[in-house]
C-alpha cells in the first residue's frame, strides 16, 4: 500500500488473534502469546538438550484471565516448561480444569 511516496505493508492477519485458545472467549483487548517453555527455562541445559529452538520459541494466543491464571495455578516455571508445555497438558491440569469451567461462563 502506498501513500505519499510511503510504502507501508500490510500487517500480517493472526488467525487466533480473537479467540483464546484456551478458554475460547474473544476478550476485548485481544489475546497475550504465553510461551509454553517460559523464556527463563531457555537457558538451562535440561531445556535446550529436550526441546529444539523452534520448539522453545512456540507460543499460544490466550485472553489475559488465562494468562494469569496459568502463571497463578503452576507458578514453578520449571514445572510449566517439563510437565505443562502443550496445550492439552495445560487444559489437562486440574486447577486449570476448575477455572476454564468457570471462566467459560463470564463475558
Amino acid at each position: 500500500m502506498k501513500s505519499m511516496g510511503v510504502t507501508y505493508q500490510k500487517q500480517p492477519q493472526r488467525a487466533t488473534w480473537d479467540r483464546c485458545r484456551l478458554c475460547g472467549r474473544r476478550p476485548k483487548l485481544g489475546t497475550t502469546g504465553h510461551h509454553l517453555i517460559p523464556r527463563t527455562c531457555h537457558r538451562r541445559k535440561w531445556f535446550r538438550r529436550h526441546f529444539s529452538r523452534e520448539r522453545l520459541r512456540q507460543t499460544i494466543d490466550v485472553c489475559r484471565d488465562c494468562h494469569r491464571a496459568i502463571h497463578q495455578l503452576i507458578p514453578d516455571e520449571k514445572e510449566l516448561g517439563r510437565r505443562y508445555n502443550t496445550l492439552d497438558q495445560l487444559a489437562a491440569h486440574p486447577g486449570m480444569q476448575r477455572f476454564l469451567v468457570w471462566v467459560k461462563k463470564q463475558k
